[in-house]
């Protein structure tokens, strides 16, 4: 088994416990196993007759899994959290947690391609390894119009297009294969903070090779199924992006944000909101670990 600690320490994992109220017979799930540290956390709350489901598309997780009969782990992207839970049986859970952040161990193995700081790798970025298409793929083929929303949109790339367009025009000389690749074509186009503006495009690409915000929004409109009256979702989100679809669909039932009136037309809510506003790591987790400074920890429950 790997150590936990060197994998992935999980983010408010007191917190996120806590909000979950986990009660010794019920069925919880933890949608983003990674190192598997929310998930231990949860078994030790739990009674004999109590139930956990784990969900993790990447396969280097599975080493992690803790030897439990309570425990079911699931190989798969949390977007098809309905399919499993109702090939299992279960009708309904008391609780479901969601940490969204890549793990350290993702970001630190240097072949995953996911950060800036190993140039010689490939430029893979692919959470679920069997995916068709890694981020060289989506820079050798996609036309600068895409690569522009992408990187603006989820990136929030401030010269979005001038580095599209820059991004395409490279690739006709040479196609794009390694990190190094890319950072040699963002050099020249680079505003303001360096690592800043690389820590961007880098989101950006991942979010749109793992299809990111697209899988979040099929899970949370899971959720509405899937839990139980007084069941409790816990969110932890790193971004603004997955933030404000988390903080839509907890306050209207809807990632739009759009509001749901019922045939009196009175605005129907069916979540009751835990935390107001979101709860963030305290100064010693964030001493502790570097990557915590940008999470926030949102809890509703199922009305």
């Amino acid at each position: 088994m790997l150590d936990n600690g060197n994998y992935h320490a999980p983010v408010l994992l007191d917190e996120s416990i806590q909000a979950l109220a986990v009660k010794p017979d019920g069925i919880y799930i933890d949608v983003t196993f990674g190192g598997g540290g929310h998930t231990r956390r949860i078994l030790q709350e739990l009674g004999p007759e109590g139930k956990l489901i784990a969900f993790d598309q990447d396969e280097a997780a599975r080493p992690n899994l803790p030897k439990d009969q309570r425990l079911i782990f699931i190989p798969h992207n949390f977007r098809h959290l309905l399919r499993f839970i109702r090939f299992y049986g279960i009708d309904g859970v008391d609780g479901i947690l969601a940490d969204l952040g890549v793990s350290s161990h993702q970001f630190d193995e240097p072949e995953r391609g996911f950060s800036y700081r190993f140039p010689d790798e490939l430029l893979d970025m692919r959470m679920n390894r069997d995916a068709p298409q890694n981020a060289a793929d989506l820079l050798n083929s996609l036309d600068a119009a895409t690569l522009q929303n992408i990187l603006g949109h989820y990136g929030e790339v401030r010269n979005a297009r001038t580095l599209a367009l820059a991004l395409v025009e490279r690739r006709k000389h040479k196609p794009f294969r390694t990190v190094g690749d890319l950072l040699d074509t963002i050099q020249p186009h680079i505003r303001g903070d360096k690592f800043r503006y690389m820590a961007q495009v880098f989101q950006a690409l991942r979010i749109a090779v793992n299809e990111e915000m697209e899988a979040l929004k099929e899970f949370l409109q899971s959720t509405l199924q899937a839990l139980k009256p007084g069941g409790r979702l816990v969110v932890i989100t790193y971004h603004s992006l997955e933030d404000r679809m988390v903080k839509r669909f907890m306050r209207d039932g809807n990632v739009e944000g759009e509001q749901m009136k019922n045939e009196y037309g009175h605005i129907h809510r069916p979540f009751e909101m835990i935390t107001r506003t979101p709860i963030s790591p305290n100064a010693e987790e964030l001493q502790r670990n570097r990557r915590a400074h940008s999470a926030r920890l949102r809890v509703v429950e199922m009305k």
